[in-house]
């Protein structure tokens, strides 16, 4: 494990702030929008910091048990958004969105910038289809 400075740890709340808001902007027009996604994603972010942080979790423990209660958590949130009525299943695409979210969160949490960037562009470039090719 590493021990974070102070530093480090404000950087990569701030990056996840950005994350969330350029997926939510993708979402603005929806009820889970903008500050849903980037408060999902600074949470899923704050919440991997303290576990791979042995100053909060002490020098034995395992940064994927606090990781796993994340997807899980997040699991029963996007199942809240989904609905169904008796024409239709709708909350999908943001039940997804959702996850993808988090997932970005944990990796700017773990300091994988590259990764956390490479795939909020893919999670922007696939909520964005909808406006090219509405069928999809």
């Amino acid at each position: 494990m590493i021990e974070l400075g102070g530093i480090e740890s404000y950087i990569r709340i701030f990056v996840s702030l950005i994350a969330g808001v350029m997926i939510g902007l993708m979402r603005a027009k929806y009820p889970a929008g903008i500050r849903t996604f980037t408060l999902i994603c600074i949470g899923a972010t704050v919440f991997t910091l303290i576990s791979i942080d042995p100053a909060f979790t002490g020098n034995d423990s395992d940064p994927t048990r606090v990781i796993s209660q994340i997807v899980t958590g997040i699991g029963f949130i996007g199942a809240g958004v989904i609905w169904k009525s008796t024409t239709r299943l709708a909350g999908l695409t943001t039940a997804a969105a959702i996850w993808s979210t988090a997932a970005v969160g944990i990796l700017v949490g773990l300091g994988e910038f590259g990764l956390a960037l490479f795939t909020t562009i893919i999670v922007m470039a696939v909520l964005f289809s909808k406006q090219i090719w509405p069928q999809i």
